[in-house]
């Protein structure tokens, strides 16, 4: 009280009963919950708010905090008050949203339910198997729409618990998964991909040393390759050829995908935006690396000597060899963000190269118009576009994504439809991410569901 302790003695009355079969014959005079329990060391009020210095800062954060207000509580006191309250009970929801949260990224995961009307977390589960989902949604049987994610866990759970419910696809995995198809429509394509920009052929005698040892890196995967394209045209199954070859099921599932044949792990080069000046620097006869370097300083850039004495290296060699600079296809992930972004945004060299791949890759140019067609449906919300564009997309590159758009084509079209998503249930995992770390990962889910589900 005004910055000081205060300790507050209490004086209760006791009652004793001289009834002889009463198994108490002491009674003490009780005080209301709200001033006091019984046997408590704090009032009411200071409980509450120990209570909630533990909900918002957890342990040690939250001890440190409360000895600055003068009531000194240690960091275990707190959280065995936060246990202690545990999670308030909810109103049974009808509207839900349910996704997994990672304790450890690729190794253990839990699931989070949400009630997407009230927006506020309910519940957590400890694991993200269906039978643990199905379990707490067979208790809650007034349930009619569960918003979730396009993994197949949580859709059969949610089908064999509620088999009325109406279930809705989150818009944002739609539209991601999209965006990944086209991703993979374009490695299954980068050997027409290079052949059209003029780089199907690859001169050892022009690379660097990392760039040859990424080469004959691309040698012997080819010859994996080959090797497990061989045994499925010979029929043999996916699990007789990971028996056979001792690869994973992954690697042969995206062999198989045509998703394995990038040579160069291709990154952003800190030269990119300065390659149009050194290309005119070098055709007006500068040829010095460490002279194009200091130019390069003055101008802002920020690379090392290295850099610009390796690409000074790789044009002296290629004039010596043909008379032609080595060019180097791009990796997938970058020609399909440069050909769904506006051309506005390219740069000249950028806008040549996706012209000659358009013209040489037809194929991937209608993918992208397939999948612009389908996010444009998602944003404006026409179910009747749907049908069409199944019957356009299953001829495509991107056949795989509509047939997995087409099995699960009810929770498609209440996403397009339904003015409910997954989005709210994506921010309490970030917050759930934050409550966490800030007990190192180490907090259980009791404790996590309490600080979670009960913070106001």
């Amino acid at each position: 009280m005004a910055g000081k302790p205060v300790r507050l003695v209490v004086r209760a009355r006791r009652f004793h009963c001289d009834t002889v079969l009463c198994g108490r014959r002491i009674f003490a005079e009780r005080f209301d919950d709200n001033v006091l329990m019984p046997w408590a060391r704090r009032t009411a009020r200071l409980d509450h708010i120990v209570h909630h210095l533990g909900l918002a800062l957890g342990g040690r954060p939250a001890a440190s905090f409360a000895r600055r207000l003068v009531l000194p509580v240690s960091n275990d006191t707190l959280l065995r008050v936060v246990r202690r309250h545990g999670s308030p009970n909810f109103v049974p929801p009808t509207v839900i949203g349910i996704d997994d949260w990672a304790w450890r990224r690729n190794q253990r995961y839990g699931t989070i339910i949400c009630d997407l009307e009230r927006r506020r977390p309910i519940a957590l589960l400890p694991d993200r198997e269906p039978a643990t989902a199905q379990a707490w949604l067979t208790d809650q049987p007034q349930i009619t729409i569960v918003a979730r994610d396009r993994g197949g866990g949580y859709a059969s759970a949610a089908a064999k618990a509620l088999p009325t419910a109406t279930q809705v696809a989150d818009r944002w995995h739609l539209m991601e998964n999209a965006s990944r198809a086209f991703l993979d429509a374009v490695r299954k394509s980068m050997r027409q991909v290079r052949a059209a920009i003029g780089v199907a052929t690859i001169d050892p005698e022009l690379l660097t040393a990392a760039e040859r040892m990424q080469y004959e890196g691309y040698l012997r995967r080819e010859d994996a390759n080959a090797v497990i394209l061989g045994l499925a045209r010979d029929g043999i199954t996916i699990k007789e050829i990971v028996r056979r070859t001792g690869h994973s099921r992954g690697l042969v599932r995206k062999v198989l995908r045509g998703q394995r044949t990038d040579i160069f792990r291709s990154r952003e080069s800190s030269l990119d935006l300065h390659l149009p000046w050194l290309e005119e620097q070098w055709a007006s006869g500068k040829r010095n690396g460490a002279e194009l370097w200091r130019l390069l300083k003055h101008q802002g850039f920020r690379g090392c000597l290295r850099v610009v004495s390796e690409w000074t290296a790789r044009r002296r060699r290629a004039e010596q060899t043909d008379g032609d600079a080595l060019s180097r296809a791009p990796s997938a992930r970058t020609i399909a963000r440069l050909m769904t972004v506006g051309r506005d945004h390219l740069s000249k060299s950028e806008s040549v190269t996706i012209a000659a791949i358009e013209a040489g890759v037809p194929l991937l140019v209608e993918a992208r118009e397939i999948i612009g067609v389908f996010q444009a449906m998602i944003r404006k919300k026409i179910v009747a576009d749907l049908e069409p564009w199944l019957a356009r997309a299953s001829s495509s590159l991107i056949a795989s994504f509509a047939s997995g758009v087409v099995k699960d084509r009810a929770a498609v079209v209440a996403a397009i439809s339904s003015p409910w998503s997954n989005g709210q249930t994506e921010g309490q995992i970030t917050k759930l991410k934050l409550v966490k770390r800030q007990m190192y990962g180490r907090g259980k889910i009791d404790l996590l569901q309490a600080r979670l589900v009960g913070a106001p």
